[in-house]
């Protein structure tokens, strides 16, 4: 296990540490929190989650909808849960 004590910036900013940065092998995360458990998580792929849905697209739908649709969906398979 790796761990790190970083401070937080008046403007609510942390640094990771690259060490952690470099087992995430990600460039977004996303946090949860239970009870006052923060864990930090990384989003691996996004847009190969989003290209996997391109391929389902519908004649006549927005773009704008695809998209958002696509996001759902990859958070949806990312975090287990729906987005907001």
């Amino acid at each position: 296990m790796t761990t790190a004590t970083v401070k937080i910036t008046r403007k609510g900013r942390v640094t990771i540490p690259k060490e952690i940065r470099e087992k995430l092998k990600a460039n977004t995360v996303y946090f949860e929190v239970k009870d006052d458990i923060v864990m930090i998580k990384p989003v691996r792929d996004a847009a190969g989650s989003l290209r996997e849905y391109a391929r389902n697209v519908k004649p006549g739908v927005s773009m704008k909808r695809m998209k958002d649709r696509a996001w759902e969906v990859a958070i949806r398979e990312k975090t287990g849960k729906k987005s907001t």
